[in-house]
């Protein structure tokens, strides 16, 4: 089909104004990297503005040296995967049983899970909570609490739902069980929003703080990477440098320290992204 003029005008204004909004969002990306790369002269004379100047990768080293951030980069990792698949397991487990229409009080439990998205109890309550089960800086208080997301549970079922009955129903006169249908034939149907949830829960994890910031204050040793990047901000220096160093290192440090904080997440989207697409789109597709 050809596309009127109209039509083509209104794409390359479309195109433009997404290319901006790319050139918007890469600009401090593209100075925090020039300037974690650059030499501390250079930093201290203002040249750097979005391309290194001198290039040296002293930062980065000063970086890894220092323990604090090596320990919560790890523990980030590790927080990040473990939450993540819990999140899933608890997701999943959540909305599978609320597909069953002659689940008894199914209406019940939908209004009392939606209702927890619209009143909260708030900051002081949670707090109290926690400190009475032993959870103040305790690692338990980084994963338990924000293991399922009724957000993202209302995603789940509402895809669920879109998978036919008929293949279910086939599956119970063949004697399965509703684990073994959720086993093998809903999971297997639901790679596409699995891996879009799985991606909301792992970036939510790897780049929250203000959890560890009110509940992790005492215990340093478990602080989240983007915790520790807050601290370090505040700070003069934002790595263990060492004496005599040039006061420019610990700007380029701090920059270093940020890239490596960004960096594995962004590695995250290239892998994620067809399914991510695909996730996004199915319920269009299927509506």
């Amino acid at each position: 089909m050809i596309k009127s003029k109209a039509s083509k005008i209104g794409d390359i204004v479309v195109v433009f104004i997404c290319v901006l909004i790319i050139i918007v969002c890469l600009l401090p990306l593209l100075n925090i990297l020039a300037r974690s790369l650059s030499s501390v002269g250079a930093l201290m004379r203002k040249e750097v503005i979005l391309w290194p100047v001198e290039i040296n990768v002293d930062a980065y080293a000063a970086v890894l040296k220092d323990s604090r951030y090596t320990w919560s980069l790890l523990w980030t990792a590790m927080l990040t995967v473990a939450c993540t698949g819990l999140s899933l397991f608890m997701t999943v487990i959540c909305a599978y049983p609320l597909t069953y229409d002659h689940l008894k009080g199914r209406k019940i439990f939908n209004t009392l899970i939606i209702l927890t998205m619209y009143f909260s109890a708030g900051t002081i309550p949670y707090y109290m909570t926690y400190k009475a089960l032993g959870m103040i800086d305790s690692p338990w208080v980084l994963i338990i609490p924000n293991c399922l997301s009724v957000f993202n549970m209302i995603i789940m079922r509402s895809f669920l739902y879109g998978i036919p009955e008929s293949l279910r129903e086939s599956a119970e006169l063949d004697g399965a069980g509703p684990i073994r249908v959720l086993w093998s034939i809903y999971l297997p149907l639901s790679t596409s929003v699995l891996a879009t949830l799985a991606l909301f829960y792992a970036v939510g994890r790897w780049n929250g703080y203000s959890d560890s910031l009110i509940y992790m204050s005492g215990n340093r040793n478990y602080y989240p990477i983007q915790h520790l990047l807050y601290q370090l901000l505040k700070t003069t220096t934002s790595v263990e440098l060492d004496p005599g160093t040039p006061p420019g290192m610990a700007e380029s440090a701090r920059m270093a320290t940020v890239m490596f904080a960004t960096i594995p997440i962004l590695l995250v989207y290239p892998w994620l992204q067809k399914y991510f697409i695909a996730g996004v789109t199915l319920g269009a597709v299927k509506g």
